[in-house]
């Protein structure tokens, strides 16, 4: 009887497992730029500032097609519009591979985006509709461990095959890996009809709640502050932190494995202490970003620097996903794809400033330039977003 059940237990969680590992995938595409930057911009003679619009074009693409892309495809049953999804993405990612200069490597990572823009718009309603019963947040933080051990494992082992092999091999490895999901979703994934169909004459109401609305402003200011940096921080430390090859590779894998500890945290602590959690999650963005340049002084405190702020990012992640799907129970595809949209433009955003720092001054300034925009949020987020949530100290 209890092999019985744990055969049915275990074949319960397979859709999940899936949905996981391809939110693994598709974040590992959208974060490989990052630890190839100095490499892509070598190979096609452009600088690494001129490299990095291919993180902030992608960001935008994302931003202005998420909404657009799911008012198209909202009445799509969830399973045919997840499988057509990573269609698009294996497609595109095999044109990166093959892209012969910067202007083709631009328009396939266009392609990835607009999947990137329905797939995430999708996946966290997705994985609490699939959950088990009684485990949607469970089923929430799995998509985020995927998302965490991209980092962990997705970028620094492709930071290391573009090292030895060359970036576009990289990418090749990518579009091979995403096949592969392809086919386990095939196997495994169920059928979900539609429950977050919605005209664009509905979409002002549902942006009349201040909670939502909060949210979206906070996201957009902190996402912006983290990636004037983030988007920069391969040479960041080998240029300033004046770390090896290997070092910066180590130190990314810690940002990454940061992560799950984040994810952790947040299982355990949010919902008994709300408050000093938001206030961790945004404070502790903007304290570790203004601290970067200090930390930069010693391999090791630079190392620990990124955890904490890997961990504070994360929680930040986590804490108002949740509390976006909480907010919207009957169109959360749709407000997902908003966030998705707006986080977006945040990367977009923090891309372009950090290579404006990068070009116009200095390459070691970009953690006091995201700090002051996270101070912002911060403020904002203390002065008026915990008491439209709700919130109470």
């Amino acid at each position: 009887m209890s092999k019985s059940y744990n055969k049915v237990a275990f074949k319960e969680w397979l859709p999940l497992i899936g949905l996981t590992f391809t939110a693994f995938i598709f974040n590992t595409s959208e974060i490989i730029p990052i630890g190839l930057l100095t490499d892509i911009s070598t190979e096609l003679k452009v600088t690494e500032a001129h490299a990095g619009l291919l993180i902030t074009v992608y960001a935008w693409v994302v931003a202005l097609m998420s909404l657009p892309l799911m008012l198209l495809v909202s009445k799509m049953e969830n399973r045919k519009l997840l499988l057509y999804t990573v269609s698009v993405f294996i497609v595109s990612n095999t044109f990166s591979a093959l892209s012969p200069g910067y202007a083709t490597l631009m328009l396939s990572r266009i392609g990835v985006a607009c999947s990137h823009a329905i797939f995430w718009s999708i996946a966290s309603p997705l994985a609490v509709r699939i959950a088990p019963e009684g485990k949607s947040s469970t089923g929430l933080s799995m998509i985020v461990t995927g998302t965490s051990i991209a980092m962990i494992v997705g970028l620094p082992l492709g930071r290391i095959i573009g090292l030895q092999l060359g970036w576009r091999i990289t990418f090749v490895c990518i579009a091979v890996t995403a096949f592969i999901a392809f086919l386990i979703l095939i196997a495994v994934f169920p059928k979900v009809p539609s429950r977050n169909a919605i005209s664009l004459r509905k979409l002002p109401a549902l942006l009349e709640n201040p909670a939502l609305i909060g949210i979206y402003l906070l996201t957009f200011i902190m996402v912006t502050a983290h990636y004037t940096v983030y988007s920069y921080i391969e040479p960041f430390l080998g240029q300033v932190a004046d770390l090896s090859s290997n070092w910066v590779t180590w130190t990314l894998t810690a940002f990454g494995i940061s992560g799950i500890l984040g994810s952790v945290l947040f299982s355990r602590y949010y919902e008994k202490s709300p408050y000093p959690f938001i206030c961790f999650a945004t404070g502790g963005i903007a304290v570790f970003l203004l601290l970067l340049r200090v930390s930069a002084l010693s391999d090791y405190t630079v190392l620990a620097l990124c955890v904490f702020w890997g961990i504070a990012m994360t929680a930040f992640n986590l804490a108002f996903q949740a509390k976006l799907i909480q907010l919207t129970p009957q169109a959360t595809a749709i407000a997902m794809s908003v966030y998705s949209g707006i986080y977006n433009l945040g990367i977009g955003c923090g891309a372009l400033a950090g290579g404006a720092v990068c070009a116009d001054f200095s390459i070691s300034y970009i953690g006091y330039i995201g700090g002051a925009i996270a101070v912002i949020g911060c403020v904002y987020c203390m002065k008026r977003l915990v008491k439209v949530l709700t919130i109470r100290p």
